[in-house]
């Protein structure tokens, strides 16, 4: 790349997924620059050992000129069921090619061509804009995030279920992010994935699954839930508006209906090993919240 120590720009480096990048970055002796939304997410992102924070906002073009500036490469992950999601990615591809990024690795979702969801939809601008720019892209298709499990601890802990608003019996694929941000990290320091677009899925697998890793991890019985949609939505307290919601409904009758493939063949090549399974984030989890100090006797505050 560029300079001796290349300097990767994260968007979002303190969210849930993109901040799981910073340290596969930074193992790789890679200067991290947080694009982070005011001081006190800088502060945060300073926590996670990046050393360059730029204040900022993918809406404010001077500010997102400013965060792109002197940069090797960007990684993007857009904003959940934002309704400018796909403005926000291309004006960052275009900002990014105007400063003469080299790289950018742009987290996408799995089945983006699956037009009836919206936001699957969104993610096809950005794409296109990637593959019409002169920028080396890498474009992930992550499937559906094993951390939204963690979502439903307290439930988990408290009244021992494990709820979602589709079939106990419906198989989806899921991938553990943490491997998603190694396949970034990979890209973005190297060549070998360049210009690839990449399905990122560890396995399909039912919520029955998800409740008997849980089961034998905790070693007590979890049970497998079938909530409505809006009961779901109210246990979980989504940051949500209506829009917003009706969107993610969506998503989950899509699932209802046809559940959601996945293969596991192009991350267990890009990685060079297998994924983390179902099991494997399951075991990590509960020896996670077990390690916090989390009581398994009771319920929990909401992550």
């Amino acid at each position: 790349m560029g300079n001796a120590i290349p300097t990767i720009l994260v968007v979002g480096a303190t969210g849930k997924f993109a901040s799981l990048v910073v340290p596969e970055l930074l193992g790789r002796g890679v200067t991290v620059r947080a694009l982070v939304q005011g001081e006190a997410r800088g502060a945060v992102a300073r926590s996670l050992g990046v050393t360059q924070v730029a204040i900022g906002d993918l809406r404010n073009p001077d500010s997102l000129a400013r965060a792109v500036q002197g940069v090797d490469g960007v990684f993007h992950i857009g904003p959940a069921f934002a309704p400018d999601e796909a403005a926000l990615g291309v004006a960052l591809v275009e900002a990014a090619e105007r400063a003469g990024v080299r790289k950018l690795v742009f987290s996408s979702v799995i089945q983006p061509t699956n037009t009836r969801l919206r936001n699957h939809a969104s993610k096809i601008p950005v794409e296109d804009a990637l593959y019409s720019s002169g920028l080396e892209y890498t474009v992930l298709h992550p499937a559906n995030f094993m951390q939204n499990i963690a979502m439903a601890w307290p439930a988990i802990i408290g009244h021992g279920g494990f709820g979602e608003p589709f079939p106990k019996e419906a198989r989806i694929a899921r991938v553990d992010y943490r491997d998603v941000a190694e396949v970034a990290a990979i890209a973005l320091t190297g060549n070998r994935l360049a210009f690839a677009t990449l399905e990122l899925c560890a396995g399909m697998s039912s919520r029955i699954d998800v409740v008997e890793a849980l089961s034998e991890e905790l070693g007590r019985p979890v049970e497998a839930l079938e909530p409505g949609f809006a009961e779901w939505a109210a246990a979980a307290r989504l940051p949500y508006n209506g829009h917003q919601l009706q969107m993610l409904a969506k998503v989950h009758d899509h699932y209802r209906q046809h559940g959601l493939g996945g293969n596991s063949l192009s991350l267990k090549a890009a990685l060079g090993r297998d994924p983390r399974s179902l099991r494997d984030y399951i075991r990590d989890l509960v020896q996670e919240k077990t390690s916090a100090g989390h009581d398994n006797r009771r319920e929990v505050r909401h992550a």
